[in-house]
C-alpha cells in the first residue's frame, strides 16, 4: 500500500476556524474540478448512463468529475461488506489493521475508477474509440482515474479531522443545493413553443407575470408548466426538507447511569435514521452501477435475452438520452410523475416495494458492518462504566438488540417511503438527492453547533 498516496494524521488539535478553511478550501477543488472539461473529447452527445443520479453521485458529465463519488462509495461498501460479513478479519483497534484497510479501501476504489473509465471510453461516451485514438483514449481514461485518487485524498483530508464531516457528504450536498439553485434561478432560455422561457422557475415566474396580459394564465404556466422546472417543483423540494428535518427530531432516549459514580444519570439516543442516510445512499450506488452496466450492455448486444432481462432502453422524449423501459432496470427506477405512477401502477408498486425493502435491508446489515450494532453499543457503555437503568449487563443486550434493529430497518424504510413520495411530486434534485442532502446539512449544523460548543471562544470569535 506504500505506493498509495497518503494524508498523515494531524499532530495537534484542529482549531474550528482551520477545519472550516481546509473544508471550503477541499470544496473548492471540487468545484473547480466539476467544471474544468476533460481533453480529448470528440463527442458527448450520446446517452448518459448515469443522467439520473448525477446529482447524488456529485458527478459532473463531460469533466474531471466524471465518475463523482461513485468509485470511493462502491470501494467502501464493497470492503464493509467483506467486513462485516467475516471474509476478511479486521481488528479496528490496531492501528496497523485499520491502517491496512483504508489502504485496501483506497486501491480498490482507484481500481474501480480505472474500469469505469476504461468503459466509458471504450463505449463510445465521448466519441468512437477509433476516431479518438488510442493514445486519446488513453489520456481520457487517466484523467479520469487521476481525478478518482483527487476525491479520495480529499474525502481523507476531512475524515482525518482537518475538515468538517466527510469529502462525500460535502460534495453530494453541495451538488444537489447547486442543481436546486440553478433549477430555481437559471437565466438560461428555451423556446418551448410560447416564445423565450427562462429555465429557472422563479426568474420564469416574474418573467411571465411581467410580459403576459392574461395574469392568471401566466401564473397558471409559472406553476405547471410541464417541459421546464415549474414553481410547484420548487414548493416540492421545500416540503420534502421540512418533513426530513422534522423527522430527524424522533427518537427514542434509554436511560443510562454510571456503574461507578452514584447519581450520575443520562440518557443514549436511539435516533429514528440511526444509520443516518447510509441506507439512501448504498442503495443510489448499487442502482447507480446497475443502470451504468445495463445500459452499456444493451447499447451493444440489444438482442441477448439475459440483457434484455437486466433491462432495455429507450430515448426520452425524443432526446438522446436513454432511459429504462423494460426489465430489472425499469422496475428499479421511479416512475416521472404522478401521471406515470397512474398509469403503470404495476411498476410503481414494484418500486415502492423494492426501494423500501432495500432501504431497509441495507440499514440493518449497515449497524452490523459499521460498529453501531447492540453488541458493539452495549461494550461501548460498558467500557464508559455505564450501564441502562433498571438492566443488568445481560438484559441490557438484550434491550439494546430489541431497540435498535428495529429503529435502523423502519428508519430505512421510512428514508425509501420519503424518496419515493419526493420523486412523485416533482422535487428538484430527485427525492434520493434531497434525503441525501438534506441529513447531511442536518449533520453539518449538528457538527457546527457541537464545535461551537467545545471552541466556543474560537467560535465567537469567528
Amino acid at each position: 500500500m506504500a505506493v498509495l498516496p497518503e494524508i498523515a494524521a494531524p499532530e495537534r488539535k484542529i482549531p474550528f476556524r482551520q477545519k472550516v478553511l481546509w473544508t471550503a478550501v477541499t470544496l473548492f477543488i471540487f468545484l473547480v474540478c466539476s467544471q474544468v472539461p476533460l481533453y480529448g473529447i470528440m463527442s458527448s452527445d450520446s446517452s448518459d448512463p448515469l443522467y439520473w443520479m448525477r446529482a447524488i453521485l456529485a458527478s459532473n458529465r463531460g469533466t474531471l468529475m466524471e465518475l463523482g463519488i461513485t468509485p470511493i462509495v462502491t470501494s467502501g461498501m464493497f470492503m464493509q461488506l467483506l467486513a462485516g460479513a467475516n471474509l476478511i478479519e479486521v481488528d479496528y483497534s490496531l492501528k496497523e489493521d485499520r491502517s491496512l484497510f483504508n489502504g485496501a479501501q483506497k486501491l480498490f476504489a482507484v481500481l474501480i475508477a480505472f474500469g469505469q473509465a476504461t468503459v466509458s471510453v471504450m463505449n463510445g461516451l465521448y466519441g468512437p474509440p477509433s476516431e479518438l485514438g488510442a493514445g486519446i483514449c488513453l489520456l481520457l481514461i487517466l484523467q479520469l482515474v487521476v481525478a478518482g485518487v483527487i476525491v479520495v485524498l480529499l474525502d481523507e483530508l476531512l475524515q482525518k479531522g482537518y475538515g468538517l464531516g466527510s469529502g462525500i457528504s460535502l460534495f453530494i450536498a453541495t451538488n444537489v443545493c447547486e442543481t436546486i439553485l440553478w433549477k430555481a434561478l437559471s437565466p438560461t432560455t428555451y423556446n418551448v413553443g410560447n416564445g423565450p422561457e427562462f429555465e429557472g422557475a422563479l426568474i420564469a415566474l416574474f418573467h411571465l407575470l411581467f410580459t403576459r396580459s392574461n395574469k392568471s394564465r401566466a401564473l397558471k404556466e409559472a406553476f405547471y408548466r410541464q417541459n421546464l422546472p415549474n414553481v410547484m417543483n420548487l414548493l416540492a423540494t421545500v416540503l420534502i426538507f421540512g418533513i426530513v428535518i422534522y423527522l430527524q427530531g424522533f427518537r427514542v432516549e434509554l436511560p443510562v447511569k454510571s456503574s461507578r459514580f452514584r447519581g450520575q444519570r443520562g440518557t443514549y439516543p436511539i435516533k429514528l435514521f440511526y444509520t443516518s442516510n447510509m441506507p439512501i445512499m448504498l442503495q443510489s450506488a448499487l442502482t447507480s452501477n446497475m443502470f451504468m452496466i445495463s445500459q452499456m450492455v444493451y447499447s451493444r448486444f440489444p438482442e441477448n435475452i439475459l440483457v434484455r432481462i437486466l433491462g432495455t432502453w429507450s430515448p426520452y422524449q425524443g432526446t438522446n438520452q436513454m432511459i429504462a423501459s423494460g426489465g430489472l432496470a425499469y422496475y428499479m427506477s421511479p416512475p416521472h410523475s404522478i401521471t406515470e405512477a397512474l398509469l403503470d401502477p404495476i411498476h410503481t408498486v414494484v418500486y415502492v416495494t423494492f426501494m423500501l425493502t432495500a432501504c431497509a435491508l441495507l440499514s440493518k446489515t449497515w449497524i452490523e458492518v459499521s460498529g453501531s450494532s447492540p453488541r458493539d453499543v452495549a461494550k461501548q457503555l460498558k467500557d464508559q462504566n455505564m450501564v441502562m437503568a433498571g438492566h443488568r449487563d445481560a438484559s441490557m443486550y438484550k434491550e439494546l438488540k430489541r431497540v435498535i434493529p428495529t429503529a435502523a430497518a423502519f428508519g430505512g424504510a421510512v428514508l425509501g417511503a420519503v424518496s419515493v413520495f419526493a420523486d412523485l411530486i416533482g422535487a428538484i434534485g430527485s427525492g434520493t438527492g434531497i434525503l441525501l442532502c438534506t441529513t447531511i446539512i442536518y449533520q453539518y449544523w449538528e457538527m457546527f453547533v457541537k464545535e461551537s460548543i467545545e471552541n466556543s471562544g474560537d467560535a465567537l470569535a469567528f
